[in-house]
């Protein structure tokens, strides 16, 4: 099996992606382009729900997306470490396939598992191009492949963007991605103790931050991202 993506996204926990970057995955879907997702925990310290729904909720998000591959890699929820076994991990994701861009966690927020993830998958991107680092997938030896980029996209703590998409005509499909995991957020039928990501108060959060983010650029919603290094443009009048 290989393959030749897009996008991939990484997130330290199932439903880091979609929060944070499902707007312009589907965007950029529409567009024709291919997009995986790979979790780097199972989210299993989480105080609602468990393993087995987080992995249905998952994958009706991948659905409602239109993902291509979604894979979970198992690290320990809560106890993310920069290990050699956890960088390779990684490093046999980014070969098997092959993507253009890598988005990853935000680069500090809230939860420590996500300034970990950030740099676990932005050291695995580097290392995933070194010739002598050997990994193999389903037995098969791997070639060495380095993403042309990495994005990091903002999450709980306001980071001020680099640059944003506009993802205004994807807002209600990307709310669609986020209610999927049922067990989370707001669901009045939905029964467990409260969290700072449970109620309406946290929907409507995301919503006034994807407001911010468009009203930067004149648009109605966008997502915004950081970068690792300077990013150019063939074309300035295509700018907002």
């Amino acid at each position: 099996m290989q393959f030749k993506l897009d996008i991939l996204a990484f997130g330290a926990h199932p439903d880091d992606v979609e929060l944070s970057a499902s707007g312009t995955i589907l965007k950029h879907i529409a567009l024709g382009k291919t997009v995986a997702i790979v979790d780097l925990t199972q989210g299993e310290l989480g105080s609602r729900g468990t393993i087995e729904t987080r992995y249905q909720e998952a994958s009706d998000a991948a659905e409602i997306m239109g993902i291509i591959y979604r894979h979970n890699l198992k690290m320990e929820d809560g106890f993310l470490e920069n290990t050699k076994e956890n960088l390779l991990k990684i490093v046999e994701q980014i070969r098997l396939l092959q993507p253009e861009i890598v988005f990853a966690n935000a680069t500090e927020d809230r939860h420590p598992d996500h300034a970990k993830g950030s740099k676990l998958v932005s050291e695995a991107c580097f290392l995933a191009g070194l010739t002598k680092i050997e990994t193999s997938y389903n037995g098969i030896p791997q070639e060495a492949y380095r993403p042309k980029a990495v994005y990091h996209y903002i999450q709980d703590r306001y980071i001020k963007p680099d640059f944003v998409v506009d993802v205004t005509d994807f807002y209600e499909q990307k709310m669609q991605s986020i209610l999927a995991y049922k067990t989370q957020f707001f669901n009045p039928d939905q029964e467990g103790p409260t969290t700072p990501i449970s109620g309406q108060d946290f929907l409507d959060f995301l919503s006034g931050r994807m407001a911010e983010m468009g009203r930067a650029i004149g648009v109605r919603y966008a997502e915004g991202f950081t970068v690792e290094r300077t990013i150019g443009v063939t074309d300035i009048f295509t700018l907002k």
